[in-house]
């Protein structure tokens, strides 16, 4: 097939992040990446300073540089449109191209609330545009995650009875930002540690176990417990040192339960547990572990360094292992990337496996990856979870 032509948003030759430099750019350059998409467009807050990230990161002369969201949407060479901007600016830079009937690919959260994510949900319906739209929800195709799926249908377990799971992180410090992320102490951004952090795990431990059940009583599918432990944020400026101090209003201690639902391979009422405490953890201590109990077997899957499941770490790695009750023997579940996902760096692989799926979706396939549909349902069950929550 002829190569996806994309446009990307936010590859900036001095981003404050680099989430596009680091986990989109490596796979679209990549052997993998080059057979079935081509870089036509940059996007960023003015057209010197596409240009600039166009040199930058060596992009072919040819590419287009655009400063303004309607310019790039009326472009007619650009297929898919990839928004890597702060979460609150999402919506104002990928509308036009959603109108304008693009496939468009944008990174989790889609938008700042759910009452925005609508508003681009809806125009993806009006455009018919919807299932040519991507959340990036990648920890859904990480092979762990994916070989996790197929383990618990294959019956070796037996029934999930229960799970629970347990991170800390979402940043490197349990008090102190940088001052490019000054903006996770304010909710109203969209963009911080339960947002993004809390959720990823969030969103791919129900990839997995399914989509937790809503309360006949309440309405609610979880009962949540939030607590901001520590309101003083330190700033830490671009030489290192500290610059001031900022009251957040996120919380950095989230504890939930709900019920998970009945299904041949989880019994009714199987319970989920899930604590997530911003910082680091005790020292020794892994920063993520999460079971799966079953009438058989249980399963841990341990992350030593990193809190996310969305992405996949080599050193030291994530690893998986299942205690078969029967021989009271404990085994390691093997699994692996692609061939074509080892040569990128880890945080270009399961964004990379996206990409694959759009890419097999236009062939004909199913629809492998998760929607602006998906985004909202996962925003309006975080809004329903902190509702009535205040720091």
């Amino acid at each position: 097939m002829a190569p996806i032509r994309v446009g990307l948003i936010g590859l900036s030759a001095s981003a404050k992040t680099a989430w596009a430099s680091t986990a989109h750019l490596p796979y679209l350059l990549s052997p993998a990446g080059r057979s079935k998409f081509e870089i036509v467009a940059l996007l960023n807050s003015s057209v010197s300073a596409a240009r600039s990230a166009i040199e930058f990161y060596n992009l072919p002369p040819t590419t287009r540089a655009y400063g303004s969201p309607t310019d790039l949407a009326a472009d007619p060479d650009v297929d898919l449109v990839v928004c890597n901007t702060r979460v609150d600016v999402h919506e104002r830079t990928i509308e036009a191209s959603i109108e304008a009937g693009k496939a468009v690919f944008c990174e989790w959260p889609l938008a700042q609330n759910r009452e925005h994510a609508a508003a681009l949900v809806s125009k993806a319906e009006k455009a018919g545009n919807l299932n040519q739209t991507i959340i990036g929800l990648q920890g859904r195709v990480f092979p762990l995650i994916e070989n996790l799926r197929k383990f618990i249908a294959s019956g070796r377990i037996g029934k999930v009875l229960s799970s629970e799971v347990r991170v800390f992180g979402g940043l490197n410090d349990r008090t102190i930002l940088p001052e490019s992320l000054e903006y996770f102490t304010r909710r109203e951004v969209g963009g911080n540690i339960y947002a993004i952090g809390f959720a990823h795990v969030f969103d791919t431990v129900q990839s997995v176990l399914g989509e937790i059940e809503k309360d006949r009583e309440t309405g609610k599918a979880v009962h949540g417990h939030f607590q901001l432990q520590r309101p003083d944020v330190r700033i830490r400026d671009a030489k290192g040192g500290i610059s001031r101090t900022v009251k957040s209003d996120v919380p950095d201690l989230v504890l939930i339960a709900g019920t998970l639902p009945e299904s041949p391979t989880t019994q009714k009422g199987a319970t989920l547990h899930y604590r997530f405490r911003r910082g680091q953890p005790f020292p020794g201590d892994p920063n993520l572990t999460w079971s799966i109990n079953g009438e058989k077997g249980e399963i841990r899957v341990v992350s030593p360094a990193a809190a996310f499941l969305n992405i996949g770490v080599d050193d030291p790695p994530i690893t998986t292992v299942l205690h078969d009750f029967e021989t009271d023997k404990v085994t390691p579940l093997e699994w692996e990337w692609a061939d074509w996902q080892k040569s990128l760096p880890t945080a270009a692989r399961n964004i990379g496996g996206l990409y694959e799926a759009f890419a097999a979706a236009k062939e004909g396939g199913d629809v492998g990856y998760p929607t602006f549909a998906s985004a909202l349902e996962r925003h309006k069950q975080m809004e329903e979870l902190i509702s009535g929550w205040s720091a």
